[in-house]
């Protein structure tokens, strides 16, 4: 996580950018300053700040290759508190500084300042993020709950600095008059809104209310994290190998290894997606998958010391009380300030705009699947737990597909060394592994590869994966930045990272995937893509609005299955033939299947969200409005929401996605029509379009708006047409 998102957008830990009015009408890169006076600009902005000598050892400059890297092999959640603790007094210093400045407020010492300050809470926080997240367990735990309501009331100071923001808004309304840039202008708007919707203009006793408002959700978010993470950390034993009937031999042998990790005889199936997802597909036990499914659907909901009702009951309530003090009507509409789509109306009429022709499709999925189990289905309904089982059968039986065909070929390094080929040539990344001691890790299974531009000839990053499950970490992939591009501080080699959770292999053993983990990786690659294409300025513009940043990372999935990857590297692992292109034409064939039950999982889950912060009145009975709002719109019976309530981290464990998990439809939309750009050029891999997208896409950030930006790459607005298109809905 990047500083800026720190310090300039007050602590939220999933914080993105807005979108302005102002910047290039081009929609691409707003003209940059020139060399000497962007080092000028840093020379005045760091002579405001104070000269610090951080006592903790984690709050050191970081040395070594690269322009310094984490020190992951010093850390103990002792040091870390101690680096925290300090590195919050340092930063205070910086903001005093910058605020009681007796010099009259220019863009270099106040907006530039700001881009600079906190240096060592960043470089702290970096890898409190990751020992918190990746590694976990009990003394982290504790050492996250200790400080999330400091933190949460460190960036309060900040955001209720009343000269600070005095300073932030001179600058802002008087950009014209200062002769800024547009990238100087759009930047000071910006910080002087989201001041604004911080709680700036609010009074003493509405700033205190705030703050009581602000920690106690800091709070709440560590607790919901910590409980869903314990419940994940559990496993359904299968003693005898019958009931692995129907499981690939790939997901048996992680059954068992899972299982001798714990010290368990027999089999393990985790509790975790994928783990649960080729169980449920390939088992042909029954009673076995509803039992898994149902421990796996009811992670934080079993009314125990793990339930999150409550502690979503109280989140919901605060945000309310929250937007209301701000001047807003609900969560949903403070949160939208800062997106492309602007309004809850505007996402909502998307997400209507596909949930009819998903739904119908699901219908015509559950009868192709009561056509085909007869009398394997006792009492004759398709159960949700029934449904990947079955929809895999209709799969074989329609287009001869079967999964168990497709994984030789998705071995885990084969996969990623496609991702490797892509990056390569779209863009002219190059990635080479280092030996296993070059750089600290934070767990003995990371990678690290140096990460080169050809086109620059120069590096321009290190790149981590962390690919393995483990207590404590939790679930789903991300992707991660230790250290961000921009030319104001320097222009250091960018350092990002992945991570996954596949099940560890035996020794020996390869890591066989699914063709949609396959996807996912892609989709978390695309991330670190947009990240090493960063070309800004100032850092806060490495940042982009919530509905646009899953949109790079959506579009990269759409390679995995491009001839040159499959022929140059997802080779069947045994035998190292390219998949044959009948086996491709099956997959292209079947590409709608399903789709139904994908849009529908996915896209109820949005639309709870959006109907859960919309309320007027919050509710308190969390499990009795996911019902009332499923029933409004009709949910299928045999699906459940991809992420349930109890347990849907995106929007409990900080405000990220909060009233935006339909982020990923209206990124999709763009992601959609890129891609029918690509084909129509009739090469995948066009350098042109590819250029374009780098360069008006990727590196600019939010340097200019992104839907101007979009209109510049595109010639015009995406079109939701190609959206239903991918996924086989009528267009019409």
């Amino acid at each position: 996580m990047h500083r800026r998102q720190l310090l300039i957008a007050g602590g939220s830990l999933m914080a993105l950018s807005a979108c302005a009015s102002t910047g290039a009408a081009s929609g691409g890169s707003a003209a940059a300053p020139s060399a000497a006076s962007l080092a000028e600009e840093a020379r005045i902005a760091r002579a405001v700040l104070p000269t610090q000598t951080p006592r903790a050892e984690l709050l050191q400059v970081w040395t070594g290759p690269y322009d310094g890297v984490p020190p992951f092999d010093k850390v103990t959640p002792a040091k870390l508190r101690a680096a925290m603790l300090e590195a919050m007094e340092l930063a205070r210093a910086d903001v005093a500084a910058v605020a009681n400045n007796p010099e009259p407020p220019t863009f270099a010492n106040t907006m530039a300042a700001q881009e600079l300050w906190g240096q060592p809470l960043d470089r702290a926080y970096n890898i409190y993020s990751v020992m918190t997240g990746n590694i976990g367990g009990e003394a982290y735990d504790a050492l996250d709950t200790e400080l999330s309501p400091q933190l949460s009331a460190f960036f309060d100071e900040i955001n209720f600095n009343d000269q600070l923001f005095q300073r932030v808004k001179t600058v802002a309304d008087n950009a014209d008059a200062m002769g800024l840039s547009a990238q100087q202008k759009r930047l000071a708007e910006r910080r002087r809104d989201e001041f604004i919707r911080s709680g700036a203009n609010l009074d003493a006793a509405g700033k205190a209310e705030l703050g009581r408002i602000n920690t106690a959700l800091s709070n709440a978010f560590t607790r919901f994290g910590q409980k869903v993470v314990a419940d994940e950390n559990a496993w359904t034993l299968i003693p005898n190998e019958a009931g692995l009937a129907g499981l690939p031999a790939s997901n048996k042998a992680a059954a068992a290894g899972a299982a001798r990790s714990r010290n368990l005889q027999g089999w393990a199936i985790l509790n975790t997606r994928s783990a649960v997802d080729p169980f449920l597909t390939f088992a042909d036990d029954r009673g076995l998958r509803e039992q898994v499914w149902k421990k796996f659907v009811n992670r934080g909901d079993n009314g125990d010391a793990n339930d999150t009702n409550a502690t979503i009951a109280e989140i919901v309530k605060l945000r309310d009380q929250r937007a209301k003090l701000l001047g807003y009507r609900n969560h949903a509409e403070l949160r939208m300030q800062d997106t492309m789509a602007k309004t809850p109306a505007a996402a909502q009429a998307l997400m209507d705009r596909v949930w009819a022709p998903a739904k119908a499709r699901v219908a015509e999925e559950v009868a192709d699947m009561k056509a085909i189990a007869g009398s394997a289905l006792e009492g004759g309904d398709i159960e949700p737990w029934d449904y990947l089982y079955f929809a895999e059968k209709v799969r074989k039986a329609k287009y001869d597909l079967d999964q168990n065909e497709l994984k030789p070929y998705f071995e885990l390094n084969a996969v990623r060394a496609g991702s490797f080929a892509m990056a390569e040539r779209l863009y002219g990344f190059t990635f080479k592994k280092l030996p296993k001691g070059t750089v600290p890790t934070f767990e003995p299974d990371v990678e690290v590869y140096e990460v080169h531009d050809k086109t620059k000839g120069r590096q321009i990053g290190l790149y981590y994966t962390d690919d393995y499950a483990r207590p404590g970490k939790r679930s789903g992939a991300w992707m991660t930045t230790y250290r961000s591009f921009s030319t104001l501080d320097g222009s250091k080699i960018i350092l990002g990272s992945n991570n996954n959770n596949f099940t560890k292999p035996e020794p020996g053993e390869p890591v066989l995937i699914s063709l949609d983990d396959a996807e996912t990786l892609f989709h978390e690659f695309g991330h670190t893509l947009h990240y090493f294409s960063s070309n800004v300025t100032y850092p806060s513009y490495g940042n982009t609005p919530r509905d646009f940043v899953e949109y790079p990372s959506q579009v990269h999935e759409h390679w995995v299955l491009s001839r040159p990857i499959l022929d140059g590297y997802l080779k069947h692992y045994q035998t190292g033939a390219a998949m044959p292109q009948a086996l491709v034409n099956k997959i292209e064939a079947a590409a709608t299947f399903n789709q139904g039950y994908a849009t529908v999982s996915y896209l109820s889950s949005a639309i709870v969200d959006m109907d859960l912060h919309t309320q007027a009145v919050p509710p308190t009975d969390i499990d009795a409005f996911e019902k009332a709002s499923l029933a409004r719109i009709g949910m299928p019976k045999e699906i459940v929401m991809r992420h349930r309530l109890p347990q849907f981290n995106h929007l409990f464990t900080s405000d990220g996605y909060s009233a935006g998990y339909y982020s990923y439809l209206w990124s999709e939309t763009m992601d959609a029509d890129t891609w029918a750009y690509f084909e129509e050029s009739g090469d995948v891999f066009n350098p042109d379009i590819a250029g374009r997208f780098k360069s008006i896409m990727l590196a600019p950030g939010n340097t200019t708006d992104r839907a101007e930006a979009y209109r510049a790459f595109r010639g015009r607005d995406p079109d939701v047409a190609a959206l239903l298109k991918v996924r086989g809905f009528p267009v019409s």
